[in-house]
């Protein structure tokens, strides 16, 4: 057995153990006990309700959201051949809460006109930051700088729109601009993981072609491969993941970029492992949720503040552990 299939196996059951905390954890006036008993359909009534239906979808939803953030984050760190290739960091994420936000704006509060607000605010963004970047090819570097800048852009127009709707509207899109799994029931997690299960098996099979970006591009075009062609799928693969996330959940910051980097130094792989790195930010994003949810009790913070301190802790030892081997 290969170390990279001990590592996944390593981490789904980690998955396993996490969404077994976060369904049998007490609270909402249900001890640890009723929680069980739940489980094993020897409970009914109140601790059933919190269980099954407020605890399930959100725990499901945050795997599928996690996996979906890593799987975004292997694609565009392949695509710019950077580690900062991060969709939070290039401004995808910030373009697709630019789309929410006008929806909420012009009274379109439904999740379909979010989910839909999302992804034409992700598409645009990412239009406009590879017509910016691309000169004869698509380059990784052009295309940070490029999206580093129109995600400062995007982030002050968010700000501004947001002081310009109705108060309750804009304090529920602020909220949720944190990064938020609150209040997810099956009405909104049934449809959204679907869709998020069926964006992570179409874009796991294109693992093999990070692979031979990682080559280069003169030798991914000796190996036949349309090299412009492949990144814009790429880069739209990524878009719609980010995108899909935003919708669901919010833009939850640094799981795109620590679940790539985290998946590679475990497995020691040079290459993208590409299903380690959904199962990472699946693991990442639960264990993420269950910290806001318990870590100061009984008040529950958004998800995405978690994730922040998580990610810029991690970009911290990233430094001194480059610093220290040099």
């Amino acid at each position: 057995m290969t170390r990279n299939t001990l590592i996944a196996a390593g981490l789904f059951l980690a998955i396993l153990f996490a969404a077994f905390i976060a369904l049998a954890m007490p609270g909402a006036g249900m001890s640890s006990a009723k929680a069980f008993a739940v489980l094993t359909g020897n409970q009914q009534g109140l601790a059933r309700t919190v269980v099954l239906q407020w605890r399930a979808p959100r725990i499901l939803t945050a795997l599928l959201v996690g996996a979906a953030l890593g799987i975004a984050g292997s694609f565009f760190q392949a695509l710019t051949r950077n580690p900062l290739g991060s969709p939070d960091v290039i401004g995808f994420s910030t373009g697709a809460y630019t789309g929410v936000i006008v929806a909420m704006l012009l009274g379109l509060t439904e999740f379909r006109f979010t989910v839909l607000g999302a992804l034409l605010g992700g598409i645009a963004t990412s239009l406009v930051i590879v017509a910016l970047s691309v000169r004869t090819r698509i380059d990784g570097l052009r295309i940070i700088l490029v999206g580093l800048g129109i995600s400062a852009m995007l982030s002050a127009l968010n700000r501004w729109l947001i002081t310009q709707g109705d108060l309750e509207a804009m304090m529920s899109a602020a909220t949720w601009g944190a990064g938020s799994l609150n209040g997810i029931r099956w009405p909104l997690a049934g449809p959204a993981c679907l869709a998020l299960a069926i964006a992570i098996a179409a874009a796991l099979p294109l693992r093999r072609y990070l692979d031979a970006l990682a080559l280069g591009d003169l030798t991914a075009t000796a190996l036949g491969l349309r090299v412009n062609l492949l990144k814009l799928v790429l880069l739209l693969a990524g878009v719609l993941l980010i995108a899909a996330t935003t919708a669901v959940a919010g833009p939850i910051a640094f799981i795109a970029l620590a679940a790539p980097h985290i998946a590679q130094r475990t497995t020691l792989r040079p290459k993208t492992p590409l299903l380690v790195s959904a199962l990472t930010g699946a693991t990442l994003l639960i264990v993420a949720d269950i910290l806001a949810q318990r870590a100061f009790a009984p008040v529950q913070l958004p998800v995405g503040l978690v994730t922040v301190v998580i990610g810029g802790g991690y970009l911290l030892y990233l430094i001194s552990s480059s610093t220290t081997n040099r």
